[in-house]
């Protein structure tokens, strides 16, 4: 497989996993959903508009759910509605008029906008990248440069657990070549536990709670404390950001709002997503996955903050890896105007 057609992969794969290690998720393909009957009724004359989430209804959206059921939307004069689903080019169906936003990770984006997709990044939500390189806490490999040589196990040639393993041989200079990549689908728990392969690539709220919970003791390597890459945030065209400014800075501070109830209120979050996640049954573990997720959304900066040292270094890292072109004006991609 050559780089560019791996870069392919990823841009139209990329959206199948996004931040969907949250695996909590309740079975079943797309919805589409407006909220749930405890919603604050949207007042008459209000603007509907739709984000395209790509994935089916989690808790990693809660933000959302919470701003939802509370009215910060409608306060805002907004109808939101909520796409649920998996969305092989979640970037391309927004240009095509399926959302208004979409929840989008920033290496996806910048693919998107390498293939001339005129999208921007108004509020980056998780602040974090959140995959991890997970190793059992016995294991030889101390540093990355101990993973030369060594079995890593993968979802697959896509997805954000491939960018990030990527992204670590990348700090680590070592190239695919001197690993040995395994597909495994989503058996990393599995995998790892029955010493299939020496390391696995998954989600820093969700695997290393699964394998400890099993009494499997690991050791974790994130993505996010070797490459900086941004990861999903809120996403829409340059046309909507420039013609409907109030719209969308509406959007992203609701959603703020929203945020910020979750990181204060866990418990009461998972309550409220309760009725937009079909077949929640064990509030126990989707608590701890949700309290595990709440650092990735913080950072020393304010919360949907897009940070331009990160984005340089995202860059850097594509471009070495030829998954984009040279981009001539970053700044382009993202902006801070809707969060400050």
């Amino acid at each position: 497989m050559t780089i560019r057609h791996r870069a392919f992969i990823i841009f139209s794969l990329l959206s199948l996993l996004g931040i969907v290690g949250l695996l909590l998720a309740a079975c079943g393909g797309a919805t589409t959903s407006g909220g749930s009957t405890s919603s604050t009724p949207a007042p008459a004359g209000t603007k509907k508009i739709s984000i395209g989430l790509g994935y089916v209804p989690d808790i990693q959206f809660s933000p959302f759910y919470v701003a939802k059921t509370k009215g910060y939307y409608s306060a805002a004069g907004l109808d939101v509605t909520f796409n649920h689903g998996v969305v092989p080019d979640l970037v391309g169906s927004m240009i095509a008029g399926k959302s208004n936003f979409v929840f989008a990770s920033g290496d996806e984006l910048l693919v998107a906008r390498d293939k001339h997709l005129k999208a921007i990044d108004v509020a980056t939500i998780f602040q974090k990248y959140p995959v991890s390189l997970i190793v059992p806490a016995d294991s030889p490999v101390k540093t990355l440069a101990d993973l030369k040589g060594h079995s890593i196990g993968v979802p697959g040639p896509y997805g954000a657990t491939y960018t990030g393993l990527l992204a670590l041989l990348y700090k680590a200079n070592l190239s695919l070549s001197d690993v040995k990549v395994q597909s495994i689908g989503f058996t990393q728990v599995a995998a790892l536990m029955s010493h299939r392969v020496d390391a696995v690539m998954g989600y820093s709220n969700n695997e290393p709670l699964r394998l400890e919970s099993n009494g499997f003791k690991v050791r974790t390597f994130a993505v996010s404390e070797y490459q900086p890459l941004i990861s999903n945030g809120i996403v829409t065209t340059e046309e909507t950001y420039h013609n409907q400014p109030e719209v969308v800075r509406s959007f992203v501070q609701a959603t703020l709002k929203g945020l910020k109830d979750v990181i204060a209120d866990p418990a009461g979050a998972v309550e409220t997503s309760k009725a937009y996640i079909p077949g929640m049954s064990n509030t126990t573990e989707t608590l701890a996955i949700l309290k595990a997720t709440i650092p990735l959304w913080q950072s020393s900066k304010q919360l949907g903050y897009n940070d331009s040292a990160t984005w340089q270094s995202m860059e850097q890292f594509m471009t070495s890896e030829k998954l984009i072109a040279p981009v001539s004006d970053l700044t382009q991609a993202y902006t801070n105007q809707t969060v400050v």
